[in-house]
């Protein structure tokens, strides 16, 4: 069954952040992952819990590749990338 890694992002400095997609995405493709939505136009119709920012969601074969992936020794060296260039929200979901 699917999982979906999805974050909410507010970058923060946009030239470093565009080093982090540019090394991220070949790594979540390595791992099984496809970006379904990358940023774009959004209609947010209810924000009782939280305002989403720009998201990104990234289709995985199952919850263990996502975790590969966010755990994996090729992304640990580009994930303060996005930590030091952008303020994150990040989950992962099971798929139905």
């Amino acid at each position: 069954m699917s999982a979906y890694l999805i974050v909410d992002t507010l970058i923060e400095n946009a030239d470093e952040y565009e080093k982090y997609k540019q090394l991220a995405k070949p790594i979540a493709e390595k791992y099984g992952g496809a970006y379904r939505v990358r940023g774009g136009e959004m209609d947010v119709l209810e924000t009782d819990l939280w305002s989403p920012t720009r998201m990104v969601i990234i289709e995985f074969p199952d919850m263990t590749a996502a975790r590969a992936f966010v755990d994996s020794e090729e992304y640990a060296p580009v994930k303060p990338l996005r930590r030091n260039n952008a303020r994150c929200t990040l989950a992962i979901l099971d798929g139905a």
